[in-house]
C-alpha cells in the first residue's frame, strides 16, 4: 500500500428486537409480510436487510415486533414476499 492511500475498514451493525414500548409493535401495523414458502428460494435477502431484525434464518417472521415496512417483499429475487393489509382481531 501507498502511503498516500488509506485503509478502509467497513463496520456492519446488527439489530434485534426488543420488548417495551419502542420494540412491540402493538396494533399500529397497517401491512404485513406473509411469506409463499413455494416461492422462497431462502437467499436471506430478508433476513439481511430486515430493520428490525425480525426475521429469522429460517425465514421466518415475528410478528409481534414487524413494523410492517414492506423492505423485505421489495428485497425478495422471487417475489415470495407479499404485504397484506392486517386484519385487526
Amino acid at each position: 500500500m501507498d502511503k498516500n492511500e488509506k485503509k478502509v475498514g467497513y463496520m456492519t451493525s446488527m439489530s434485534k428486537p426488543g420488548k417495551g414500548c419502542a420494540g412491540d409493535t402493538g396494533e399500529w401495523r397497517v401491512f404485513k409480510p406473509v411469506k409463499d414458502e413455494e416461492k422462497c428460494n431462502h437467499c436471506l435477502l430478508c433476513w439481511i436487510f430486515c430493520p428490525e431484525a425480525t426475521i429469522t434464518k429460517d425465514i421466518e417472521i415475528d410478528y409481534q415486533y414487524c413494523k410492517g415496512c414492506g423492505i423485505c417483499a421489495v428485497e425478495c429475487p422471487t417475489g415470495a414476499i407479499t404485504m397484506v393489509k392486517e386484519e385487526k382481531q
